[in-house]
């Protein structure tokens, strides 16, 4: 008798728990719609972003499993055999693989540890600029180059370069004895023009992110200081610097997501077969192999290995931000 009333007592609880679920998730089915319709136009600027996600992000993930077959056009992708790490082992056994790396990390390194100082250190300066048609001629100057595509501004540093005499920089250094060349094919100094030309090009948009972060700095913090006698380097470094360090934390974490990647508009407009051992990166050389030669699954193999690094250096640098007491981004 008792085992029959804990069966029945086991069985109401079951029903009961069930449909508690059931109305919970009734219940939070309409508030769904609810919100969707009342936040409607929302929803719908949203449509957009979400559509470019899931188009141009999500879907080409299934491309992945090239890295892990012998790939066949003919039967495509899915009915292609499986090789399963062979791509990933001949990858690494190729010499030129850690040349390629050793370029784009360095090359980001140089990026990072010249541009990020660079753009922060401009922007406090146009910040303290108060006359009001010279800081927007300044200004304009500044963001002009990132309104450039890299093909028009691959060109005019090409031109700056030229090897003839009448080029800008040849014609500079030719005063100090300097004899002309032809630098875009001198791989000692191909990273140096890469660094600054970035530089020159993007700095105008990391000045218009930071001039916002310290337009939000309360004034009378800074009429307080200059009471006190601080003078401007004095409120550069301990008003202006520590308002805006959870902005320079997340562009820092941003600039380090970047470090197994590379910007191969700014290279492949630049570089030359006679540079490709200090200037050939991940994305130009998956370019030439996968694009040009056909080796389908070594460029896929080769980008799942940088993703791979770039997410981890990505969780790394937030979790140092985050022991900073400086709000990372997750």
């Amino acid at each position: 008798m008792s085992v029959r009333v804990r069966t029945t007592e086991a069985r109401l609880d079951m029903q009961m728990t069930v449909a508690e679920t059931q109305r919970h998730v009734a219940a939070r089915r309409d508030y769904v719609i609810k919100h969707v319709r009342r936040h409607w136009f929302i929803y719908l600027l949203m449509l957009p972003g979400i559509v470019f996600m899931v188009v141009f992000r999500y879907v080409p993930m299934y491309g992945m499993l090239v890295a892990f077959k012998d790939l066949n056009m003919r039967i495509g992708i899915l009915a292609s055999p499986w090789v399963g790490l062979d791509n990933f082992k001949v990858l690494f056994q190729q010499e030129y693989f850690y040349t390629v790396i050793a370029n784009t990390i360095l090359i980001n390194i140089y990026n990072i540890a010249v541009g990020f100082p660079f753009v922060i250190v401009l922007a406090l300066i146009l910040n303290e600029l108060h006359a009001g048609w010279y800081k927007r001629a300044v200004q304009t100057l500044v963001y002009v180059p990132h309104f450039v595509s890299w093909v028009v501004f691959a060109a005019i540093v090409g031109k700056m370069l030229d090897p003839e005499p009448s080029g800008v920089f040849n014609a500079f250094v030719g005063l100090f004895g300097v004899a002309p060349r032809h630098w875009l094919t001198v791989p000692e100094y191909f990273r140096f023009i890469l660094v600054v030309s970035g530089i020159i090009k993007t700095a105008g948009f990391g000045t218009i992110i930071y001039l916002a972060a310290l337009s939000s700095v309360n004034p009378s913090l800074m009429e307080s200081a200059i009471c006190d006698g601080a003078h401007r380097g004095h409120l550069m470094w301990y008003i202006y610097l520590p308002r805006i360090s959870p902005t320079i934390a997340v562009l820092l974490i941003l600039n380090v997501a970047n470090l197994f990647s590379s910007n191969f508009d700014q290279v492949f407009n630049l570089y030359n077969p006679a540079v490709w051992d200090t200037g050939d990166v991940l994305s130009t050389y998956l370019y030439r192999s996968g694009l040009l030669q056909g080796k389908f699954e070594m460029a896929t193999a080769l980008g799942m290995v940088f993703n791979v690094l770039g997410l981890l250096t990505v969780i790394v640098t937030n979790k140092l931000i985050s022991r900073m007491n400086v709000m990372g981004i997750f």
